[in-house]
């Protein structure tokens, strides 16, 4: 019987499973130690189990409009836990200073007054709702779910690609995709302690009922959906059923002098906190788009009041723009007086002409991406590009240098990945995701690992033609979600900072600094338009999976 693994090549990255050819690193050593003796036709036979349940399910994601099931390889992802140790302080970290910064340029901005960022970043930013100033959650907290997309570079070192603290989504298929391999590899689970993520929706739930207004101690939650139209409303079914609240949409919440209610059988009951999955430009037609059917007048304004809470906070956004990201590991030493624990990708900031004018001589060795562009969408990668693409890239940055940002190109850690009935090595990413209650930031043991399905790809997105991988961390000794404490910081023994990132090599010029109603069309029209603007990966969320 032919070993699975006798033809499989290393790849340009960094390989995950193997140090060598044949040779298991040791997280991976029980896996290996299963799929090795599989003939390729009983593996095939597994995925295309999977593969079905999956189907049969619901389990999908709409791409161009059509419903389709979401790709799960049967080779899941491990990470040993102490590389997870690092991943968990870093993202608790990351979330923490984002934290800080939300509330500083909504409220004194003296981030900007001390020249930290330029004022100018923020306030061209797309995402920036002065709208939003002003409004001061009871607890403090304004990232209730954050989503930090992480890959590993040539070396195999963790860094972070972007942040998504609007409506990150995907952390539904990381509970489904665990379901569903429990079931077609058990021996593996028999033989390797492997971190729960069950536990998320409690998490969630609890961190939610922690963001209730002053006052309310049995909060009525909510879950708001733009509709079934949109590509995430698996996820947002999943959720609501998980934690035991209700799903609704806009028209199904009317607000009254700064009193939110939710329309029932028995009449209206009052909502306290909001967990929204609809864009900010779609939540409100009072202050956004005053065509907008989805969301619920009068919502921005009984948060102000102090009478609702939304979750996530609105005017998140800025500090997921791509140029913000640039300035994130000096937020961290801005509000935390703590070494960055995670690097960033080496990222270079066009609105410099010095840089601009070296970027732009290097085109062909770098990655390009618009800075409010989100799931691939819009993304140059230049040794990949063809001279008409590069030089419309060109006039494109001479017009809107501040609308790009440049990265170095990483070659994207790989893991062996069923093609066809081989395996082969392919690209992923991780998005952890990081639930805030207001005394500490909880990382869920594992997330969403995408892999990039087509050889020699490097865009993971399921929108690009990509698919997911089950992340299994390893447990020591006790396993479940590993809380961080925001009041004491976090715990960095044996971890050591990032060296300063978001700078090129110091030969390189340096960045500076249910009845359908009346409206019916409508409805779908605009949970459309919302999932088009976003068109990244989860559709109107633009941090799509």
């Amino acid at each position: 019987m032919a070993d699975l693994f006798e033809d499989y090549r290393l790849g340009p990255g960094w390989d995950e499973m193997f140090g060598a050819p044949g040779m298991p690193r040791d997280a991976y050593e029980a896996l290996h130690a299963t799929l090795q003796p599989l003939s390729s036709v009983e593996l095939r036979v597994r995925a295309d189990v999977l593969a079905r349940a999956f189907l049969d399910q619901g389990i999908t994601f709409a791409l161009k409009g059509v419903e389709r099931p979401f790709p799960l390889d049967i080779v899941p992802r491990i990470i040993a836990a102490g590389e997870w140790r690092v991943v968990e302080a870093g993202v608790a970290q990351r979330v923490r200073a984002l934290e800080a910064f939300l509330a500083d340029i909504y409220g004194a901005g003296q981030v900007l007054a001390d020249g930290v960022v330029p004022r100018r970043v923020v306030v061209t930013s797309a995402h920036f709702h002065r709208e939003a100033a002003g409004i001061v959650p009871h607890n403090g907290v304004r990232i209730h779910v954050a989503g930090v997309d992480l890959v590993r570079d040539e070396r195999g070192d963790f860094r972070v690609l972007e942040d998504n603290v609007r409506v990150p989504s995907g952390v539904s298929y990381v509970m489904e995709n665990r379901r569903a391999m429990a079931h077609v590899l058990p021996e593996v689970f028999a033989a390797t302690r492997i971190q729960p993520v069950e536990s998320y929706p409690g998490q969630l739930l609890r961190a939610l009922r922690a963001a209730a207004p002053v006052g309310i101690t049995d909060p009525t939650v909510v879950v708001l959906t733009p509709g079934v139209h949109n590509s995430a409303y698996f996820e947002h079914a999943l959720l609501a059923r998980e934690m035991g609240v209700e799903l609704v949409e806009g028209r199904d919440l009317v607000c009254v002098g700064n009193e939110v209610a939710m329309r029932t059988t028995a009449g209206e009951q009052r909502v306290d906190v909001i967990y929204r999955r609809i864009d900010d430009e779609f939540l409100d037609p009072v202050h956004f788009r005053a065509d907008s059917v989805l969301g619920v007048a009068g919502l921005l304004n009984a948060a102000r009041a102090g009478r609702v809470t939304i979750a996530n906070a609105v005017g998140n956004g800025v500090a997921d723009d791509k140029l913000l990201y640039s300035y994130v590991p000096e937020l961290i030493r801005y509000y935390l007086a703590e070494q960055p624990i995670l690097s960033n990708v080496e990222t270079y900031r066009l609105e410099d002409p010095e840089v601009r004018e070296h970027v732009l001589g290097r085109l062909d060795e770098l990655v390009l991406k618009p800075v409010d562009g989100s799931g691939g969408s819009g993304i140059v990668i230049g040794s990949q590009a063809t001279d008409e693409e590069l030089a419309e890239l060109r006039h494109r940055i001479a017009v809107d240098p501040r609308g790009w940002i440049a990265q170095r190109e990483v070659a994207l850690s790989m893991v062996p990945t069923l093609v066809g009935n081989r395996l082969r090595a392919r690209h992923v990413d991780l998005r952890p995701f990081a639930v805030n209650d207001g005394q500490r930031v909880t990382v869920l043991p594992g997330g969403l690992t995408r892999v990039a399905l087509p050889e020699g790809a490097l865009v993971v997105n399921s929108s690009q033609g990509g698919g997911s991988k089950d992340t299994w961390i390893l447990a020591e000794p006790a396993s479940g979600l590993s809380p961080v404490d925001l009041t004491s910081g976090i715990e960095t023994s044996g971890i050591e900072p990032a060296d300063p990132d978001g700078s090129p090599p110091a030969s390189v010029p340096a960045p500076r600094s249910p009845d359908p109603g009346p409206d019916a069309g409508l409805v779908g029209v605009q949970q459309q338009q919302q999932q088009q603007s976003a068109r990244d990966g989860s559709g109107s969320e633009r941090s799509r999976c």
